[in-house]
């Protein structure tokens, strides 16, 4: 019987072969086609981009997409552009990542008791995928959070990587709730025996940028999780 690990691979297959949405298709292979001047020597992914981390993770980040010229040319979420400086070091600066940069897919970045994923898996055209786009790359999400089923922590980056992540809780988890779950940075909120949801302002420039994300007030987001974790 396949273990959760192979089981996780073999998704990771069927992502990076998905074509279902046409425009996000026909952006994606632009953007690498065409790229951009500082990473003109780059040969760019250009195909849907998979979660990556550990298997057997007990906290699990769910982001919005990948960034044109971020994971849609390295191949891997959160890896070569701003927003995951800034995820990364946090990580790394809570014990979750081995080191606090990855600029590519083989720079040696090791998630230890953490997984990330996207809930669009494709780059969008001005990062704003459609609400269909959403639909067709939601089961890949719910696959995921299936197969970690060691997950206890689910931090949601973003109002959209919230909503998503609380979506899927209550496909996966049986979470159930009277109200339902605002979004707000450092929100803390149940969603069933043993499994909490953690809000964060994503990492992206137009937040850190103008310091309504600071790295103390992400790094307390992590710090968070552990005290969930140990708990």
């Amino acid at each position: 019987m396949p273990t959760p690990a192979e089981l996780l691979q073999a998704l990771e297959s069927e992502i990076t072969c998905c074509r279902k949405c046409p425009r996000l298709v026909a952006w994606r292979e632009q953007v690498a086609r065409v790229k951009t001047r500082r990473f003109a020597d780059w040969e760019y992914w250009g195909r849907p981009v998979p979660g990556f981390g550990d298997p057997a993770a007990r906290l699990l980040i769910v982001g919005l997409a990948p960034a044109a010229h971020g994971g849609n040319r390295t191949g891997r979420i959160f890896t070569g552009d701003r927003s995951g400086d800034w995820l990364f070091r946090a990580l790394h600066r809570a014990g979750f990542a081995n080191q606090p940069t990855s600029v590519h897919a083989g720079d040696g970045l090791r998630l230890t008791d953490c997984f990330i994923a996207a809930s669009v898996r494709c780059a969008p055209p001005e990062n704003k995928p459609t609400r269909e786009e959403f639909a067709n790359c939601h089961p890949f999400l719910a696959r995921e959070m299936r197969l970690l089923g060691r997950v206890r922590v689910l931090v949601g980056l973003g109002r959209i990587g919230f909503d998503e992540a609380l979506r899927t809780a209550a496909e996966t988890r049986g979470a159930v709730w009277k109200r339902k779950p605002a979004f707000g940075h450092g929100v803390v909120h149940q969603l069933a025996e043993g499994l909490w949801l953690v809000g964060s302002f994503h990492p992206s420039q137009q937040n850190t940028f103008t310091g309504k994300l600071t790295e103390p007030m992400l790094d307390g987001v992590f710090a968070t999780a552990r005290r969930l974790l140990a708990g």
